[in-house]
C-alpha cells in the first residue's frame, strides 16, 4: 500500500475547507514541521472557507511567529497575575500634645523652620505646638509598633526624615496635598514622612524613622536646641510623652 494517501478536500467538494487547501493523511512519524504545518492548517480553517489561502506551505517565518505569540501570550498572563504593591493606609488622625521626657513642649522656630525643645514658663503655652498624628496600617500587622505621620497643626508642616551626606536628618517639610499620604508605598519617597511609634509605659513613646531604622526623633540635654534625630548609642532624649487632645 503506498505510504501516503492525499485527498484533495476541494475535489470532494467539501463545503468547510477554503479552495486551495489540501489535508494530506500520512503515517510517518510526526515531527515539528509536521505539527506546525498541522496547526497552522487549522488556524486557516478558522477564517472561513471565504478566506482566500494563498499557500499551504510552512515557513522558517511561520513557526517564529508562532513562538512569537506563545511567548507574548504568556508575558500577558504573568502582568496580570502579578501581586499588587505593598503600601501603609492611613486609618485615621488625631490631636495630640507632645512634651519630651524633661516636660520641654514644643515650639516651631519660624527663623530656621525648626522645631525646637524648651520649657516653657507660666503664662507662654501659646508658643507650645500641637501635633496632627496621622496613624496607618503597616503591610505587615505588629502589636509592637504603629506608623504614624507627624504634621504641625495648623500648618501642612510634616516632620520627616531623609539623609544629608550619610546622616539622617529632621527636616520640616511642606506638603501641599495632604490626601497624597492617603496611602504610602513601601519603595515610595514618601516613606519619609513615617515613624514607627512604640509605646514604653503610659502616654510614653519613641518615633523611629520608617525609611532609617534605629534612627529616633530626639531632643539635646540643653534647653531651647533643634528637635532632631540620633541612635540609641547618642546622648539624647528619645523619650516622649504623648497625649490624645479630646
Amino acid at each position: 500500500m503506498d505510504s501516503e494517501m492525499k485527498c484533495n478536500v476541494s475535489e470532494m467538494q467539501s463545503p468547510k475547507m477554503p479552495k486551495g487547501l489540501d489535508l494530506e493523511l500520512s503515517n510517518h512519524p510526526s515531527t515539528m514541521r509536521r505539527v506546525a504545518n498541522l496547526i497552522i492548517g487549522m488556524d486557516k480553517l478558522k477564517a472561513g472557507a471565504s478566506e482566500s489561502v494563498l499557500s499551504t506551505e510552512f515557513r522558517d517565518e511561520n513557526l517564529i511567529n508562532v513562538m512569537l505569540e506563545n511567548i507574548m501570550e504568556e508575558h500577558v498572563v504573568l502582568e496580570l497575575g502579578s501581586a499588587p504593591p505593598v503600601q501603609f493606609s492611613r486609618t485615621g488622625e488625631y490631636q495630640c500634645s507632645v512634651t519630651d521626657s524633661e516636660q520641654r513642649s514644643l515650639v516651631l522656630n519660624q527663623n530656621n523652620v525648626e522645631l525646637h525643645a524648651v520649657m516653657l514658663q507660666g503664662g507662654s503655652d501659646n508658643h507650645k505646638v500641637y501635633l496632627n498624628m496621622s496613624t496607618y496600617v503597616h503591610p505587615s500587622p505588629s502589636t509592637r509598633v504603629r506608623p504614624v505621620a507627624l504634621c504641625i497643626k495648623g500648618t501642612n508642616l510634616y516632620l520627616s526624615c531623609q539623609k544629608t551626606g550619610d546622616v539622617p536628618v529632621l527636616h520640616l517639610k511642606a506638603v501641599e496635598d495632604k490626601s497624597s499620604l492617603q496611602r504610602i508605598g513601601t519603595d515610595s519617597d514618601k516613606v519619609q514622612f513615617l515613624f514607627y511609634k512604640r509605646d514604653s509605659g503610659l502616654n510614653l513613646s519613641t518615633l523611629m524613622s520608617a525609611q532609617f531604622p534605629d534612627w529616633f526623633i530626639s531632643t539635646a540635654k540643653d534647653d531651647n536646641k533643634p528637635v532632631e534625630m540620633c541612635t540609641e548609642t547618642d546622648n539624647r532624649y528619645r523619650t516622649f510623652n504623648i497625649q490624645r487632645q479630646s
